[in-house]
């Protein structure tokens, strides 16, 4: 008796090590063929960085070579020095902190108050509005780019980096998370309670709303940054080289011409890289606690 239960409760036992519970090891570590896959997943991303960091250390006529090197050469320092000089990095980069930046702040702080309006909010013509806003993530943002730029041209922004950061202050992807996180965040007996004890809206948004969408507001404001500082359609069309550049801009300008030097246009690419890898080094976790807490549910 006393055998055949203690057999069935080590088995019915979440760290007993057998069985599909969530104690149990299969759950706690990954096989070989796991680690193997992690492995090559790290290494098809990892190559293009370092590839870039490689080209940036080397001569064009190396790089012209066949086979390209694949180690890191000596004129690391000469190429940065020569990317920051002559391609005018050191303007590229603060201006595309200042748009990434500025955007990344507009999305959240509109988005955000836009999908508290139409997670809990009763207004008429919700529903179209919501419509009319999902509509337009199905239009292609190059269908809008001649009017765009003839309003642009019209207020006298062109080469002025407003003309980039106003447009993209207010995304249609980032009001819809906004509202699915509030959705389920913020309980509208919440919000009635805070009625009942006579706060208004405005003190409804900053004591309840802000704190209950802080983790979707910090994975929503590091897609936008990331989206903003990448961006190359759109600033190359309303920027130059010679007024406000951003670093999509600037690598756009040394990469022209018959005989381009590759090695430093590699440089600006590895310059531009940075910032993001620092700001993903510091963040990182908090962004992934941010999408972790919002896919938990219950």
């Amino acid at each position: 008796m006393t055998g055949r239960g203690g057999r069935a409760a080590a088995r019915g036992r979440p760290g007993s090590g057998s069985g599909s519970g969530p104690g149990s090891e299969s759950y706690e570590r990954g096989g070989w063929g796991t680690y193997l896959l992690l492995a090559l997943f790290t290494a098809v991303s990892v190559f293009p960085l370092l590839w870039t960091a490689v080209a940036a250390s080397r001569t064009s006529g190396r790089l012209a070579q066949s086979p390209p090197p694949f180690w890191f050469g000596r004129n690391l320092g000469r190429n940065l020095s020569v990317a920051w000089g002559e391609g005018g990095m050191g303007e590229a980069l603060a201006n595309t902190a200042v748009v990434a930046g500025s955007v990344a702040v507009g999305t959240v702080l509109f988005s955000t108050l836009a999908g508290f309006a139409f997670a809990r909010l009763r207004f008429r013509f919700r529903g179209p509005l919501l419509l009319l806003v999902g509509a337009t993530m199905l239009i292609p943002p190059q269908l809008g780019v001649v009017p765009l730029y003839l309003l642009i041209a019209r207020i006298g922004w062109t080469d002025q980096l407003q003309a980039v950061v106003l447009p993209s202050l207010v995304s249609a992807f980032g009001v819809f998370y906004m509202r699915q996180h509030l959705l389920g965040a913020l309980p509208p007996e919440l919000l009635e309670a805070a009625r009942m004890d006579g706060a208004g809206t405005l003190r409804v948004v900053w004591h309840l709303v802000l704190p209950a969408a802080r983790p979707a507001m910090a994975v929503l404001g590091m897609l936008s940054f990331v989206a903003a500082w990448n961006d190359f359609f759109w600033p190359v069309l309303a920027l130059t080289q010679t007024g406000n550049p951003t670093v999509q801009v600037a690598l756009t300008g040394l990469g022209r011409g018959y005989v381009p030097d590759t090695s430093v246009v590699m440089a600006v690419a590895l310059l531009g890289t940075l910032p993001l890898l620092v700001v993903l080094a510091l963040f990182g976790r908090q962004i992934v606690g941010g999408v972790m807490r919002g896919a938990v549910k219950g």
